[in-house]
This record gives C-alpha cells, sequence and structure tokens, in this order.
C-alpha cells in the first residue's frame, strides 16, 4: 500500500496537471489524529473541479487506491476525497476562501512540492 505522502504527492501532481489553483499539502501528523495530511486545491469551475477530482481518482485507482469516502458535488463548490490518511479538498475559489482551511490548521506545515 502506498504511504500517506506518496498518495498526496501524486494527487497534487495530477490536480496540477489538471490546472488546480493555489494547490498547498498541509502535513498534518502532528495537530490532527484524523488524517496525515490535507491536500487543498482550487478550481476555476464546476467542471473544472469535477476535472481534477476525476483526474485524481483515477490516477490512484490505477495504484490500486481508492478513496474510502467522498463527499460533495462540483456544483456544490467543494468536493472531499477521504483516502484515509490523506484528505483532498478541492474547492471554487469563493468557497475555499469561506471555510478558510489553511487558517484552521494554520500550524500545520506544508509539504514542499518540489519537483512534483
Amino acid at each position: 500500500m502506498p504511504s500517506a505522502e506518496w498518495k498526496a504527492r501524486r494527487a497534487a501532481r495530477v490536480a496540477l496537471d489538471k490546472r488546480a489553483g493555489d494547490l498547498v499539502v498541509l502535513d498534518v501528523q502532528r495537530v490532527s489524529s484524523v488524517t496525515d495530511y490535507f491536500l487543498i486545491c482550487s478550481g476555476q469551475s464546476r467542471t473544472h473541479l469535477q476535472t481534477i477530482t476525476d483526474a485524481i481518482r483515477s490516477e490512484l485507482k490505477g495504484e490500486g487506491v481508492q478513496p474510502r469516502h467522498a463527499e460533495g458535488v462540483a456544483e456544490s463548490g467543494w468536493v472531499l476525497l477521504d483516502y484515509g490518511d490523506v484528505l483532498m479538498h478541492v474547492f471554487l475559489e469563493d468557497t475555499r476562501a469561506y471555510y478558510a482551511l489553511e487558517r484552521l490548521w494554520g500550524d500545520a506545515p506544508t509539504l514542499p512540492l518540489d519537483g512534483v
């Protein structure tokens, strides 16, 4: 089974390939008992959100990794893919600003994504 960091990095690369905006991966291992990493990114439209989430799911499925749970739909402005040790949040920009997950988890360091 791939590591949490591997899943976060692979999903980040795929999301960036689909032109996700403002992508950040927070390492929440020391501040959360729920998960190890949060991937947070933005899409420009509902269609873009769907494209990003479909690409992440497809890429990880190709590696034998299935989400435990998925919540939300592109029409709501927020899709959550729960891979257990990695939670992936794909937002419309306005919805992301409203929930401000980066501020809520501001104590968490970011995972460097050089060369992703």
